[in-house]
């Protein structure tokens, strides 16, 4: 497992589009996502330890923040040949048991992943209305421990972006296992 830091791509960059499958069955594009106020794409994964220690939060993020307006989705790019814990049906199984409540897309390809410039599970970025990047960066200030957060990163970006206010642009980085890439 190596670890990585997310890059930091410029803010006010634009969404790209993508049409992924869904665990649910649906085929997914930023349509889909055309009612939310903001929108959280995470590029993550089912084995990756980082993702595990935080995936409840982000649930209770989404549960949280679902009626202003937030959507999250959840991206898995790993090469599910090598790493099978990531396969599609895996997917499915893993996302019961965690009970997630946002959209969970396989991006088996890794196109989308690319065209993001993502490089680590979770990878997190975050758009207004207008689709533009306003938060790139970690989930809070500590991914290992819930109980010992002090300061939830994320959170403070989508509530800015709810009330009208200007995001910080002092952004620390998401940091996670290095996105399994397929060897061409």
């Amino acid at each position: 497992m190596a670890l990585l830091h997310s890059n930091m791509v410029p803010l006010g960059t634009a969404t790209i589009d993508f049409e992924l499958p869904g665990i649910d069955g649906v085929e997914y594009s930023l349509d889909n996502f055309a009612e939310n106020k903001v929108l959280v794409i995470i590029f993550m994964c089912n084995h990756c330890p980082y993702v595990k220690a935080v995936i409840q939060r982000l649930i209770d993020l989404q549960e949280e923040t679902l009626s202003q307006g937030v959507g999250l989705v959840g991206i898995n790019c790993n090469d599910a040949q090598k790493y099978p814990d990531d396969s599609f049906e895996s997917m499915q199984k893993v996302a019961v048991k965690w009970g997630m409540n946002f959209p969970y897309l396989f991006d088996e390809s890794q196109t989308v992943a690319k065209k993001y410039d993502a490089v680590c599970t979770p990878d997190i970025y975050v758009y207004g209305q207008e689709r533009k990047l306003l938060y790139r960066g970690r989930l809070d200030d500590n991914w290992e421990n819930a109980e010992q957060v002090t300061k939830r990163d994320l959170k403070q970006a989508i509530d800015c972006i709810l009330a009208g206010q200007e995001v910080s642009k002092n952004q620390i980085p998401s940091m996670g296992c290095s996105i399994k890439w397929k060897i061409n």
